[in-house]
């Protein structure tokens, strides 16, 4: 066997590893889901189905054209009146290939659940810990956003205990982007949404992040094409395109020390909606510690700042125990 045959051996295993390793840690992370919250919440995680791929390249011949298969988590607290409905919260996961961790997430779904919200997390297409096959049939910003819609369905349509009139949508950083997009395009959806640091321009985003965030997105199974290729493809789905869409109660933060989505991203979607004339809330803070994660971790402002997320949802769902 000559050398270039080996490497490429090599290389197979090293993928095939690094996917089984994925997969035992979101089956870890599911155990840890119980640990943290099994006392305070009903923990389920269901199968339910999203839209067929418009690229069905990491489809398996005999699954082509079918319908995507993915899983969401669901929480109902266990201290809310089961006599009457209750609203629900869709909480997005970030990444470009992520999951819904236990281990970034716990504690925010705990203030959630305590205020006596009802949750589904969805593991959209493109979503770590389901195989080299789910993982590929990643669509950034297109398709996978009505996996979440359809998550957000599935809970209305079989929670009993959930009140249609009363749904909101929250995610940061790429889930931001589903929030965004979800009430931008399902806006009869929705009763009020939070974007978090939102990836919200993708041409703008192709151009600082590189060559390898690049080609996540120009693969042959995902978009195919760069930026440069097709602008056109890359605007439509980006939320600051759409900004005259709004309709929904929105609160964005952002702020201007984030290493990851720059300032310079929402910014853009801050200016969209102002020049659409829309109404909406926001923040832009000043270098605050921990840049991307700023809020979701357990300083002083984070706290602060997830309090005043819970105070604009809480005016628009009315949960039976909101924050003060």
């Amino acid at each position: 066997m000559d050398e270039k045959k080996i490497m490429e051996e090599l290389q197979l295993m090293k993928s095939q590893m690094q996917f089984q390793l994925a997969a035992m840690d979101k089956a870890i992370d599911d155990v840890l889901w119980f640990h943290w919250l099994g006392s305070v919440a009903e923990i389920d995680k269901v199968r339910l189905i999203g839209p067929p791929p418009k690229n069905t390249r990491a489809q398996s011949p005999q699954n082509r054209g079918n319908p995507v298969v993915f899983r969401a988590y669901t929480f109902i607290p266990k201290h809310i009146d089961r006599n009457k409905k209750h609203p629900l919260l869709v909480y997005v996961h970030g990444g470009v290939h992520s999951n819904f961790s236990s281990k970034g997430n716990h504690r925010i779904v705990a203030e959630i659940l305590e205020q006596g919200y009802i949750v589904i997390a969805p593991e959209y297409r493109g979503s770590t810990g389901y195989g080299a096959g789910f993982q590929r049939l990643i669509d950034y910003g297109g398709l996978e956003i009505e996996d979440t819609f359809a998550a957000r369905n599935w809970a209305v349509e079989n929670i009993d205990l959930v009140d249609p009139e009363r749904v909101g949508i929250i995610g940061w950083s790429h889930g931001g982007l589903h929030a965004l997009m979800n009430i931008f395009f399902h806006p009869e959806a929705y009763q009020a949404a939070y974007a978090g640091v939102p990836v919200s321009d993708l041409v703008a985003r192709m151009g600082y992040k590189g060559p390898h965030y690049q080609r996540l997105f120009s693969a042959d199974y995902h978009i195919g094409k760069t930026a440069y290729e097709d602008p056109k493809e890359y605007k439509l789905r980006s939320p600051a395109w759409h900004a005259d869409k709004l309709q929904t109660p929105l609160l964005i933060h952002t702020t201007t020390n984030d290493e990851d989505v720059n300032v310079l991203e929402v910014e853009h979607l801050i200016a969209a909606l102002k020049a659409a004339g829309k109404e909406f809330e926001y923040k832009i803070y000043e270098d605050a510690p921990g840049g991307h994660v700023f809020n979701r971790i357990d300083t002083k402002l984070a706290q602060e700042s997830r309090q005043e997320i819970w105070r604009f949802l809480n005016r628009y769902l009315h949960p039976d125990f909101p924050i003060d």
